[in-house]
């Protein structure tokens, strides 16, 4: 998941940015490479072989949704709100005008705050649900535009397109600034935290879901911090029970985590 607003506030601007060391030593690779064929081209084999084997590593790290070794990412909660139990509960690849209302009234019933990732042209589509979202206390966070299934492999120009695009769809329809970004299946591209190609959110894992307290009331939302209350013990979130609208969930270090992909259908 990728901070939109700066990376974990302490900003992202040009001056500050720097390649994170795996792709910088990628891209020295490929410098050495280049200097070592034109010194030395009867070994181009062995050039290639090095550099098909520093792509694989790249993509490799760039499938890993929970990975940092191709840049920032926000996987965890922060600690003091692991310390109250809590959990993060998103929902992906919305608004869909059949399962969000559903899952908003069941997010009421428990009194629940949860963070929607959602497709700019989905806002586009069903502009009275996304701010429907934020009326009711919950986060509406930026998917890209268009959720291309290539978008590990875009090159930054395509990155800030999917990016802004979306950016200005949710803050059309929510007045929500979104400040965290999750990749299409959590796929991070290499190039994804350069200052030419995200300015705002920041990024988010895959595996970064809802948040729930065991015990206690409901917390006010923020991005960094979205509630579920139940009056039952810790065998499972409310949500999870609930017939009407399936969802998976599986625990992480300390917390629960609750998953969902809205415009997948029921």
């Amino acid at each position: 998941m990728a901070d939109l607003a700066g990376s974990h506030r302490g900003g992202r601007g040009t001056s500050s940015y720097r390649p994170p060391p795996l792709l910088a030593g990628s891209l020295a690779l490929h410098a050495a490479s280049a200097l070592a064929f034109a010194v030395v081209p009867r070994h181009w084999r062995a050039i290639a072989g090095v550099l098909a084997t520093d792509h694989l590593i790249l993509a490799a790290a760039s499938l890993w949704p929970r990975g940092t070794w191709v840049g920032a990412n926000q996987s965890r909660l922060p600690a003091a709100a692991a310390r109250r139990g809590e959990v993060a509960l998103t929902f992906d690849d919305g608004p869909d005008p059949d399962v969000t209302p559903r899952v908003l009234d069941l997010l009421d019933r428990h009194d629940a705050r949860a963070t929607f990732f959602c497709i700019g042209e989905r806002v586009r589509a069903h502009r009275e649900i996304a701010a429907e979202i934020a009326r009711r206390g919950h986060r509406v966070e930026n998917h890209t535009e268009t959720h291309p299934h290539l978008f590990a492999c875009y090159p930054a120009p395509a990155l800030r397109r999917e990016i802004s695009q979306a950016q200005e769809s949710i803050v059309r329809a929510s007045g929500q600034a979104p400040r965290l970004f999750r990749a299409p299946a959590g796929l991070r591209n290499p190039l994804l935290d350069a200052p030419a190609c995200v300015s705002s959110p920041r990024p988010a894992a895959a595996s970064t879901r809802w948040r729930r307290t065991r015990e206690g009331s409901p917390a006010a939302s923020s991005p960094d911090s979205h509630r579920a209350t139940s009056s039952s013990s810790t065998t499972g979130p409310p949500a999870a029970k609930a017939g009407a609208i399936r969802l998976s969930w599986r625990s992480s270090p300390g917390c629960w985590t609750i998953w969902r992909h809205e415009g997948c259908g029921p």
